[in-house]
């Protein structure tokens, strides 16, 4: 694989939408997201592929590294966070 395709993949990756996260336990986000902690804490959450993890701990100014459908009101203390797709 060349240099090239593995930047042009890089960038097919990032985000090009965001907006803030209203955790809830029985919504899911509006899509399919990678979350943005802004402030520290746990963080549970349903995976895309059905998945519930509770992320224990999570520094602020960090991004979980895992695709997310719901972000759940009970088990999460973090606050400031945003959902990127």
């Amino acid at each position: 694989m060349s240099n090239k395709t593995i930047r042009r993949d890089m960038v097919r990756a990032l985000a090009e939408n965001g907006a803030a996260v209203s955790p809830n336990n029985s919504t899911d986000l509006a899509h399919d997201s990678v979350i943005y902690c802004g402030s520290g804490g746990d963080i549970k959450v349903d995976t895309v592929n059905g998945d519930t993890l509770t992320f224990v701990g999570v520094v602020g100014g960090s991004t979980l590294p895992v695709k997310v459908r719901r972000v759940y009101t009970t088990g999460t203390d973090a606050s400031n966070m945003i959902a990127c797709w």
